[in-house]
């Protein structure tokens, strides 16, 4: 008896979860990631020669409702932070696929480790941007957390994972699957409560692992790229709060206002969420425009030197 390594068992296990896409214009090459819902796979479109990302249906009859749904949220959704959708149909062994432009990059996490705050912050800009978007054509994600968001190679921002996804305009319909993940899912939306401030507190999670990232580093490791180069977290810390409250009434009321307040941050404004002490504030004015302070002195100073070279 021949006894198969656990490798050589984990190919063979692979190979017999590759979908038969046979009677379709797809090949099916590796499998590049794999959730509750179902497994995407690497994939080549026969007919217009081009790679593709297929996301099937874990086995034969299960989550296709949910898989279709997914699809056509994103159909619905044309914006450059949501992944394009070229194809859907049903395997002849009862699986729901749908086929989709691949994306390449690195997590939203990895990416951030390895940039500045300003850098970090401009990305989670994008984030925002892409799920302002959705909320104004009235679906909720329900799942943001940076497992979800891939940046590409020129700090493209995709969000992905749209599986929970449901329209806000139906408040009432209570959630029946898996509302989210922990750390990043909303007290009331385990309770099947949801609304575009559900998606507001995920996002602040998101926003918290970028300020502690930054806060863990000794101050000469700190990237200098904010234009307030100095400045205390304590702004981006009480916007954090704010998103992340326990009663909803009390968070930003929409994505727009909470990357507002970011950019303030960054622009080096004073923000909403954050009462600001005069001392600091004072700071805060001298760091944004010591530029044009400076240039006011040395004016000043040069004005005094030639009246008293004059007399």
């Amino acid at each position: 008896m021949t006894w198969l390594s656990d490798r050589a068992l984990g190919h063979l296990k692979s190979m017999a979860d590759l979908p038969d896409f046979s009677a379709t214009r797809y090949d099916i090459e590796e499998e590049i990631g794999r959730g509750g819902m179902g497994i995407v796979f690497r994939g080549r479109d026969r007919e217009l020669a081009r790679e593709v990302a297929v996301k099937v249906t874990t086995w034969p009859g299960a989550d296709v409702d949910r898989l279709r749904d997914e699809a056509r949220v994103l159909a619905a959704l044309e914006h450059p932070g949501i992944v394009a959708v070229h194809d859907a149909g049903r395997l002849p062994d009862g699986r729901a696929y749908y086929v989709m432009a691949i994306v390449r990059g690195e997590r939203f996490d990895e990416r951030a480790a390895r940039v500045t705050l300003a850098d970090r912050l401009r990305l989670f800009d994008r984030v925002c941007d892409t799920v302002a978007f959705a909320h104004a054509r009235g679906i909720l994600h329900l799942d943001l957390k940076p497992a979800n968001i891939m940046v590409g190679p020129y700090g493209d921002v995709r969000v992905l994972d749209w599986g929970l996804a449901r329209l806000g305009s139906d408040p009432g319909r209570p959630i029946t699957h898996m509302a989210g993940t922990e750390g990043y899912m909303a007290p009331e939306q385990a309770r099947g409560i949801v609304d575009e401030r559900s998606d507001v507190y995920a996002l602040g999670a998101i926003l918290r692992g970028l300020v502690a990232a930054e806060s863990a580093l000794p101050s000469r490791d700190r990237g200098s790229g904010v234009p307030a180069t100095g400045r205390p977290l304590r702004p981006l810390h009480s916007i954090v709060m704010r998103a992340m409250a326990e009663d909803p009434t009390n968070r930003y009321a929409d994505v727009a206002s909470l990357a507002a307040d970011v950019r303030r941050f960054v622009d080096g404004h004073a923000v909403d969420a954050y009462r600001e002490p005069a001392l600091e504030r004072i700071a805060r004015v001298g760091r944004t425009y010591r530029t044009a302070i400076a240039l006011v002195f040395a004016y000043l100073a040069m004005r005094i030197v030639l009246i008293f070279w004059g007399r």
